[in-house]
């Protein structure tokens, strides 16, 4: 009897992930909505809380209420942990609990760790957690030092590290969060720091390096020559460069006149900003310029920047890089007239090019869908319908940039922004499976019949 429960209770790696997230939230809601979080000692709304906890643990960065100046230490470290946690994956974190207890990793265990990270085996996975712990604290360790030569000044030693260190973990996760918001002035992210070359460039570099992949960046420090990366690493590594450089290219372009952004810049700023600028919708959602003060030319193209977003296996959300670059060469392939998709002289598996457009229609019925919802939730607040698809686009792929619209949102339409981080944190294919009943392979096939395209 008991044997026969077990049995019916378990369930698939897809379906642990999306409850391991969604209980992860509710724990940081939890803990945000007490007095001891907040700066004023009173009680948050729950909302507010769940809001600004789905946020953190999917790496966003969009907020209902300003991180500095709304939550005290401890309620600035409890995101802080969310945001750790989530970047790593709790997978990583189970595994480093296991292995100091002395565990075993089961092989049930090794099958969620393969699904949250994102790689094509269980071959090596435990290492590869080790690898991702390693790598992570080393990097976010060097950020916070580049930092710290700049915050100390300002803020003293015991802020200017706290501050280092929280900054340094917020953009090697993609997460978007920052505590320079102030009473008197709130929300306004990193737009006090355009002129520090230093500032903006750490923060820029730690935002590419987490949204590179892990798996990518163990292939680069394995490198030896070209044919040594996988073709997984020269898809995403071709991509990202030609976004942050090509992107960065065209809001200098857009924006070098304007005076609002970078207009008024030294040569030297105009390159860090707009570099910066086309780093952080891949999915940072820190901003050193004013983005509502941006040329609609700008916007509309970090909307498209946000969503395709990062890589497979990093901490950035999107339909990812990878994604992109396989749509891209299955259309240039069809039109050459090939029958197969081909990158690198390598071929990719129709089903691997099915799923690439599963998860691209499927990301952009939910950004269409959660716009059109929230033109009729947020209609008294008289907001556009750039400014609502800017912000369902942010949500979705776990960018954190706002046109100003967040703060002011109704009620329904938090929990519609907070549904849409949760699906793009998650994975929209990841949801559908978790949600569909498993099925074994019919062994029914179907007459092919044809139907008019185009």
């Amino acid at each position: 009897m008991h044997i026969s429960i077990a049995r019916k209770i378990k369930l698939s790696p897809v379906r642990i992930l999306s409850i391991g997230f969604a209980l992860l939230i509710f724990l940081g809601a939890i803990l945000l909505t007490f007095p001891i979080s907040s700066a004023d000692g009173t009680w948050t709304p729950f909302l507010d809380c769940l809001f600004t906890s789905t946020s953190a643990t999917c790496i966003t960065g969009l907020v209902t209420l300003d991180t500095g100046s709304h939550w005290n230490y401890f309620g600035k470290t409890v995101i802080l942990f969310l945001i750790q946690v989530s970047g790593l994956g709790f997978m990583s974190f189970a595994t480093l609990f296991a292995l100091i207890l002395g565990k075993k990793i089961t092989l049930r265990e090794r099958l969620i760790m393969q699904e949250a990270m994102n790689t094509f085996d269980l071959q090596g996975l435990v290492k590869l957690a080790k690898y991702i712990l390693i790598f992570t604290f080393s990097v976010e360790g060097i950020g916070a030092l580049f930092l710290s030569t700049q915050f100390i000044p300002e803020f003293g030693f015991a802020k200017g590290i706290y501050y280092s260190i929280w900054h340094s973990i917020s953009a090697f996760c993609n997460a978007g969060f920052d505590l320079f918001g102030e009473t008197s002035n709130k929300f306004i992210s990193i737009v006090g720091w355009q002129r520090n070359p230093v500032v903006v460039m750490t923060l820029g570099v730690l935002i590419a390096v987490g949204g590179l992949g892990f798996s990518v960046w163990a292939d680069i420090y394995n490198y030896k020559n070209m044919k040594s990366l996988s073709l997984h690493s020269k898809i995403v590594i071709t991509i990202t460069l030609f976004l942050i450089f090509g992107g960065a290219a065209i809001i200098y372009i857009i924006e070098h006149n304007n005076p609002a952004t970078i207009g008024n810049m030294s040569l030297v700023d105009k390159f860090t900003n707009s570099l910066f600028a086309a780093v952080t919708p891949r999915t940072a959602g820190m901003n050193s310029i004013p983005t509502a003060e941006m040329m609609p030319t700008s916007r509309f193209f970090t909307m498209v920047l946000m969503f395709i977003g990062g890589s497979p296996g990093s901490t950035a959300g999107g339909i990812k890089t990878s994604t992109l670059g396989i749509i891209i060469m299955a259309i240039i392939c069809t039109v050459k007239g090939k029958e197969d998709t081909e990158i690198y002289k390598r071929r990719i598996s129709k089903d691997l090019v099915l799923k690439a457009f599963t998860i691209a229609t499927i990301g952009l019925l939910v950004v269409a869908s959660a716009t059109m919802i929230l033109t009729v939730t947020e209609r008294k607040m008289g907001f556009s319908l750039e400014f609502l698809l800017y912000e369902a686009t942010s949500a979705f792929a776990t960018v954190g940039l706002t046109l100003g619209v967040t703060p002011f949102l109704s009620s329904l339409g938090k929990v519609l922004i907070i549904l849409c981080m949760y699906v793009g944190r998650v994975g929209p294919l990841t949801i559908a499976l978790s949600l569909s009943k498993n099925k074994k392979k019919s062994s029914i096939r179907y007459p092919e019949d044809k139907i008019l395209v185009g």
